[in-house]
């Protein structure tokens, strides 16, 4: 008979992080959604215009 390894529980850093109630609420904050769009296209725009000189 060969011995097989028992397996054991996972430790917590196996599992992902639980969000906050603050990052819930700003996951649905429209406001805040459309400030990191924006801030998200001008990163895109200066690496476009930045690639083009």
């Amino acid at each position: 008979m060969i011995n097989k390894p028992i397996p054991k529980g996972y430790k917590d850093e196996h599992y992902p992080p639980i969000p906050t109630r603050t990052r819930k609420f700003l996951r649905k904050c429209w406001l805040f959604q459309i400030i990191r769009f924006f801030v998200l296209n001008l990163k895109i725009m200066r690496i476009v215009v930045g690639g083009h000189n």
